[in-house]
């Protein structure tokens, strides 16, 4: 049997769809203040934070320890992983959402950590302007020289 391999963009595109389907907010390769950039962060309607984190394959996460520094980011850190991924390596605290690159499926809640006021203030306004910034780039030709 020849299994699917999916793609980092197709998970990434499956579970962006996910959020944005229910009304939230969605932005990629958000770059914290932390210097790291996040795979997914997403905004709800209730101003809730949630980072997905998304791994390809078992050696992706072997190889990538960055994302322990986006937790104190985000009211929910998940796994973004398709539908074959060998979910039991991964960390059993954060949540995981599985795709077959286009439906998916909340295998694990996350549990909630609520960031602290001022910390979520200072997330959104930087979600804004970065999104702002990236509709401006791609509308405005006199930014492009």
């Amino acid at each position: 049997m020849n299994e699917e391999i999916l793609t980092t963009q197709r998970v990434t595109d499956a579970i962006a769809r996910s959020y944005y389907v229910k009304g939230e907010g969605v932005l990629r390769e958000f770059r914290l203040t932390v210097r790291r950039r996040v795979d997914l962060i997403t905004v709800s309607h209730k101003g809730w934070i949630t980072i997905i984190e998304i791994k390809s394959s078992s050696e992706d996460f072997r190889n990538d320890k960055k994302w322990i520094e986006y937790i104190e980011w985000a009211d929910r850190f998940y796994f973004g992983v398709a539908y074959n991924f060998p979910i039991d390596i991964l960390p059993k605290k954060h949540g995981i959402i599985i795709t077959d690159g286009f439906d998916c499926h909340e295998m694990r809640a996350s549990p909630v950590n609520k960031l602290n006021g001022s910390r979520r203030n200072t997330l959104v306004r930087n979600i804004a302007k970065t999104s702002m910034r990236r509709i401006e780039s791609k509308l405005n030709d006199l930014l492009h020289f």
